[in-house]
């Protein structure tokens, strides 16, 4: 990555409430909280709902950002920063104390009235902005259990019998939102299917046949400008490990956040919701920004390569940020957990998580691993037995052998990651807001390849992922070759 004029611009957000008092537009009550269902605050003494005030500086026009500018609520987190912060009460005097690992908000112990931390200090509890609300908890709790539903057949049985949604809880987590003003450059070669063909050799039990592929060889090369609007990571280091024994990675799993929607930090969003303020820095967090940016360029090229059918094979690519922009942000879910007793005394923390925008969806659910080996156990019997059928019927159900032969297998697979999701992520490289333009391509005919085996380019990368968002059985995962994997298969078995 090459970067220009990288020294941070520091944008103050304004907040207008030196005072720590956010006071009701009509009659002037400081007890304010979140109406969920609708989105608004509203005055917990008159019942008056007023509108958000809608965060600053979210117009900016990403084509022209150049350096970085960041938020006041992104500054480093200060290693001596005072946690505990003292408010003047504005309507009485009197000095109301306030630690910021607990809470945002206080009562004046004298008149009663709501303070609130509303000004950034440099300790990672006050963000630049937040995104409201919009689910509220009873269909949250639907939400969870219609997803615990599908998936109590091979649940553990200590599970079922405690399980229930009561515990669930609204949790404000801390993330950093980034738009991004980049150059993409791409260089390599990719190949463009001419014919596909199979040749057969031998005889009744002895027959073989072997599929071979033409196509042409070509040299690419493609540049074009992009901007990355609202590209989000956690910014809790906890969430961020993302290991395969745990279940974090389902936090990250449920993105993505309407952010175009989030307001001008208020505390009084978070009455009634735990939160979890950031631990990490912008310095802690740019490798991991780089390489979904990189992601994401690698998979818009792919809109000007689709003549290229057998895949592309990038041997340079390189992204040029020209200017970013960094904002903290509190998003919000809400959160399913349980504890899972493991042999040894160890545990195991399971979730299940709710984006409380979209309602979107995705968890952990402890597996009944005797009851699935068994079942699966069933199914590698089946599969064997159809396998061994399948040697003496070559010409019609021949090619599915080897599949018939895994049916264990992939039962045992498929359930498993239905239940756990160790793989489940968010899918930054398409589904991250993106604008590409100026597209300037480069196409030059290399050769024709003859009686190629494989059904996909060798060594193609142009649907590579290279930021780890899972972890678990799979990782980092290159999607065009499992794309090709049916296919390698029956080609593969058509060749023993």
């Amino acid at each position: 990555m090459n970067t220009t004029n990288d020294s941070p611009e520091i944008k103050i957000v304004e907040t207008g409430s030196e005072d720590g008092q956010n006071k009701c537009p009509k009659c002037g009550a400081t007890c304010i909280a979140l109406n969920t269902g609708a989105g608004r605050l509203r005055c917990n003494f008159c019942r008056h709902e007023f509108e958000p005030e809608r965060a600053i500086g979210l117009d900016t026009d990403l084509s022209q950002l150049e350096g970085k500018v960041v938020g006041s609520g992104t500054q480093n987190i200060a290693a001596d920063s005072e946690d505990i912060v003292t408010l003047k009460c504005a309507s009485c005097g009197a000095e109301v104390v306030i630690d910021t690992n607990e809470s945002a908000q206080a009562r004046c112990h004298w008149c009663r009235n709501t303070l609130s931390i509303n000004g950034q200090i440099p300790n990672g509890s006050i963000p630049d902005m937040v995104l409201p609300f919009s689910v509220t908890q009873d269909e949250a709790q639907a939400e969870i259990e219609q997803f615990v539903k599908k998936r109590r057949f091979f649940a553990h049985p200590k599970f079922k019998e405690e399980f229930c949604t009561d515990n669930i809880m609204g949790v404000y987590l801390p993330y950093m939102v980034v738009g991004i003003n980049s150059q993409a450059t791409f260089a390599g070669q990719g190949e463009r299917l001419i014919r596909r063909y199979t040749v057969s050799t031998g005889t009744g039990k002895n027959r073989r046949t072997t599929t071979y592929y033409d196509a042409d060889l070509y040299d690419v090369e493609r540049k074009f400008d992009m901007t990355i609007d609202g590209l989000t990571i956690i910014s809790s280091s906890d969430k961020l490990d993302t290991d395969a024994g745990r279940t974090n990675n389902i936090i990250n799993a449920i993105k993505p956040f309407d952010n175009e929607n989030c307001v001008k930090w208020n505390a009084n969003y978070l009455r009634g919701f735990a939160s979890e303020k950031r631990d990490t820095n912008i310095d802690d967090l740019k490798g991991p920004v780089v390489t979904k940016a990189k992601d994401i360029a690698r998979h818009n090229a792919n809109d000007t390569i689709k003549q290229y059918d057998r895949g592309v094979r990038w041997s340079q690519e390189q992204l040029d940020i020209k200017g970013q922009q960094w904002k903290a942000a509190y998003l919000p879910i809400w959160l399913y957990s349980y504890q899972q007793l493991l042999s040894g005394g160890r545990q195991l923390l399971h979730y299940v998580a709710v984006n409380a925008r979209t309602k979107k969806t995705m968890g952990s659910v402890p597996v009944n691993k005797p009851k699935l080996l068994g079942f699966a156990a069933i199914a590698q019997v089946i599969g064997l037995l159809l396998a061994f059928l399948s040697l003496f019927s070559f010409d019609e159900y021949g090619e599915f052998g080897l599949i018939f032969a895994l049916s264990g297998v992939a039962y045992y697979l498929f359930f498993y990651l239905k239940y756990r999701n160790v793989n489940a992520r968010f899918q930054h490289e398409k589904d991250t807001k993106t604008n590409v333009t100026n597209v300037q391509p480069t196409d030059r005919l290399v050769r024709r390849l003859k009686g190629l085996r494989n059904a996909r380019m060798q060594g193609a990368n142009n649907t590579g992922v290279d930021y780890k968002a899972g972890g678990g059985i799979l990782g980092a995962v290159n999607t065009s070759d499992l794309s090709g994997t049916m296919s390698s298969l029956k080609d593969k078995f058509n060749d023993l």
